[in-house]
């Protein structure tokens, strides 16, 4: 059973590769924000292929724009 220093030093390791990631997101300009972006690598690490969740991704973000397009145009109309 791992001690409480290494579950320590896991942590910040993980931390660590979170912040890069995070660097690189913001230069490629993902528009991922630090979650969206933890939980995009536990997907991709427990076995989800990247290219599917990029595509996932893509279409949730469409979604919510038409949807909050409706949303706007609804509110104009009332």
């Amino acid at each position: 059973m791992p001690t409480t220093e290494e579950l320590q030093q896991k942590r910040e390791a993980a931390k660590e590769v979170i912040d890069v990631l995070q660097e690189i997101s913001l230069l490629l300009n993902t528009k991922l924000n630090r979650t969206q972006l933890s939980l995009s690598v536990s997907l991709i690490e427990n076995g989800v292929n990247p290219e599917a969740l990029a595509i996932v991704i893509k279409e949730l973000r469409k979604a919510g724009e038409q949807a909050r397009n409706e949303s706007a145009e609804s509110d104009l109309a009332d």
